[in-house]
């Protein structure tokens, strides 16, 4: 067991988070004496779906029982209005009520109990949390989901892991109505990890129009499996590219997908991976600080780059990462034009070495000690590292 830098609030709310992600272990962890409605549970899902209504019986008689959690209480959305009002009669009534996917739920009730409820999500491990026991091999070979983490045989839960998401989510859901075609896509995509999103090419690739592809990446963010990333314009000095980047959420679950044969280059593969794997940390730093940091890419028209931007109301922090165990004049090319358009910005290469330097103003890092010191209890561990 770890303990997870996610600090449950006092009120009621929504824990999202793709499977896997130790959602229910750390409920069950933090609210022992919590009764908790598993509606993964067969018996218990038909029961509420026929009629939501019991939902009230069962906590009106047991008015001892302050904690009631939810367990994957986007199958049955009927259950937020009665949850709502018993919030409403029962001042001290605490829900906790923990999903996998918000789709279904915003299309009944769009804010979610009316605003009382907050939001939050759980991700994937950060390697703070692991502490000494991180591998950064380990982390780009099978990702950093605590399912697959502490599995005997990562690669083979991974792999139902996948299934078990198109089964349960997607088919059950009836949210495609070609699953061969859909399963062409989850492959096609995956060789845009980290790159410019082409809905047009994608298409043509899987046989249909770019409608479809944007509706299929829209499922896989509602799923919370895959997320993007904008650009970053903001007083922009010079023209930038439109298209926003794509990422799988987990190195892992990349890997595990991304086709591999005789004509796929090992270090395109091992680069993408070890992307993912930085830019899951550092949203997941920013979600746990609850600081309102916003990450994004940066590219000009003619082709500067900076992998990853952290901008928030303290500063901005131009992120590169590079998959090589020393650093070359022309890795610092991307943050030397970012730093002329934004002088003010904190400038960071990460890359596989040993040591720590400062080249042309520009900090470099290792990656394994930048991932360590990733913890969201310190504030702005981006400039604390560089120092």
């Amino acid at each position: 067991m770890y303990s997870r830098f996610f600090t449950p609030p006092k009120e009621t709310f929504f824990l999202f988070g793709p499977r896997g992600t130790g959602k229910s272990t750390l409920i069950k962890d933090s609210y022992t004496s919590a009764q908790v409605i598993d509606l993964l549970d067969p018996d218990t899902f038909l029961s509420l779906t026929a009629a939501p209504a019991r939902l009230t019986g069962l906590i009106d008689a047991s008015p001892s029982v302050t904690h009631w959690v939810i367990d994957e209480v986007q199958r049955i959305p009927d259950l937020l209005p009665l949850v709502h009002k018993l919030i409403e009669k029962h001042k001290g009534l605490r829900f906790i009520l923990t999903g996998s996917s918000a789709r279904k739920l915003r299309r009944t009730s769009s804010d979610l109990l009316g605003g009382r409820a907050l939001e939050c999500q759980l991700h994937p491990f950060l390697a703070a949390e692991l502490a000494m026991d991180f591998n950064l091999e380990r982390a780009l070979t099978i990702g950093m989901l605590p399912l697959v983490w502490s599995a005997e045989r990562p690669e083979s839960t991974l792999k139902s892991y996948l299934s078990l998401y198109m089964q349960t989510e997607v088919v059950a859901e009836g949210l495609v109505k070609s699953i061969p075609t859909f399963s062409r896509f989850l492959e096609a995509i995956s060789f845009s990890q980290g790159n410019l999103i082409n809905f047009s090419s994608i298409g043509r690739d899987c046989g249909v129009d770019r409608k479809t592809i944007q509706a299929y990446v829209a499922i896989l963010e509602d799923l919370l499996v895959a997320f993007r990333l904008p650009v970053f314009s903001k007083k922009a000095k010079r023209e930038l590219v439109s298209h926003e980047k794509f990422y799988y959420f987990d190195a892992g679950v990349y890997r595990t997908i991304r086709p591999a044969g005789p004509l796929d280059q090992p270090q395109e593969i091992d680069g993408a991976a070890l992307e993912t794997l930085i830019i899951q940390q550092v949203r997941a730093w920013a979600s746990y600080r609850e600081q309102a940091e916003q990450l994004y890419f940066w590219r000009s028209r003619g082709g500067a780059e900076v992998d990853l931007i952290v901008y928030g109301k303290k500063g901005i922090w131009a992120i590169e990462i590079k998959n090589s165990g020393r650093v070359r004049p022309e890795d610092l090319t991307g943050l030397k034009e970012f730093g002329r358009d934004y002088p003010m910005a904190e400038r960071i290469l990460l890359y596989r070495g040993k040591h720590r330097e400062v080249i042309s103003g520009i900090t470099c890092i290792p990656t394994v000690d930048f991932l360590a010191q990733l913890a969201p209890n310190a504030d702005l561990p981006l400039v604390a590292l560089s120092n």
